[in-house]
């Protein structure tokens, strides 16, 4: 499809001395319409009015984790309402048939490298992050958004379900119900969003090369990071390098459940909003997720 000329006159004023020669143009996000320009300067456009304030916000996350982490984010050069523009960062998504086709060391090593970031990430002084304005990140739930979700799934999602998956999700959903699982963690500033194609590998230095995409950070649970590498990577996987983040192991319950619910939330949203593109957003992800309280 071609870049709309808004987008293009956008670019060109921004950088005037820059030949557009080749233009990679991704609508997939949900947020943001994204035009990469000859492989260098990547120029990202919101798709919606709200789109401004998650840029904002997005910048001022970016700035606290270069200040706080050692991952290579991205660096905004230029920010206005709607559209901000930074250099690209080379690399592949870390998907988890990529991992396993590196060695057990290497595997070891880039898992261990994405943990880390996120304990440097979890571990930012509220302090720094009260003084930054941050404000909640999408990917905060409530117990009673918890509830809501389930009984949006019983009436759009129960009827297309066979006896054993309602089951299911009904004894997913158990804990929650029963207010056995603990929804109530400090919260700290998370990424919210590390599916694999915000993770990027370096394939000749076998590490990783970045992580991307932070329009989703803010102060929620760090069992929603968690959560998204287990269902991106695996239980069995991600379980060998939780020794470099010990705490982590103390949300892991919470990480099992919303891991649980991903392929549902997705399901649904597809449904509801008549897309089934997005019905199919976690098709592949892993499965040896363990069961809550194992």
């Amino acid at each position: 499809m071609a870049v709309p000329r808004a987008y293009l006159e956008k670019i060109r004023s921004v950088y005037p001395g820059l030949s557009l020669n080749t233009l990679d143009f991704n609508q997939d996000g949900m947020v943001n319409d994204v035009v990469v320009v000859n492989g260098e300067v990547v120029c990202r456009f919101g798709k919606h009015p709200w789109a401004a304030e998650a840029l904002r916000q997005e910048a001022r996350v970016l700035a606290l984790a270069r200040e706080y982490t050692s991952m290579r984010t991205p660096e905004f050069e230029h920010l206005e309402p709607e559209f901000v523009t930074y250099r690209f960062l080379p690399g592949e998504p870390l998907t988890r048939n990529l991992l396993l086709w590196l060695s057990p060391e290497a595997r070891r090593a880039v898992l261990a490298d994405l943990v880390t970031f996120l304990r440097q990430m979890h571990h930012i002084p509220r302090a720094a992050v009260e003084a930054a304005g941050l404000q909640a990140s999408d990917a905060f739930r409530t117990r009673e958004d918890w509830s809501a979700l389930l009984a949006q799934a019983e009436e759009h999602l129960f009827p297309l379900l066979m006896r054993h998956q309602r089951a299911w999700l009904l004894g997913h959903f158990a804990p929650v119900l029963e207010d056995t699982l603990d929804l109530n963690p400090t919260p700290r500033l998370i990424h919210g969003d590390l599916g694999v194609y915000h993770v990027l590998f370096d394939p000749d230095a076998r590490r990783l090369a970045g992580v991307i995409d932070f329009g989703t950070a803010g102060l929620g649970d760090p069992a929603t990071d968690l959560a998204v590498l287990l269902s991106n990577y695996g239980e069995s996987l991600v379980g060998e390098v939780l020794p470099a983040y010990p705490e982590l192991t103390d949300h892991l319950d919470r990480a099992r459940f919303w891991a649980g619910t991903l392929e549902v939330q997705w399901a649904l949203a597809g449904l509801v909003h008549g897309d089934r593109a997005l019905a199919l957003a976690h098709l592949g992800g892993a499965r040896d997720v363990l069961p809550l309280g194992r």
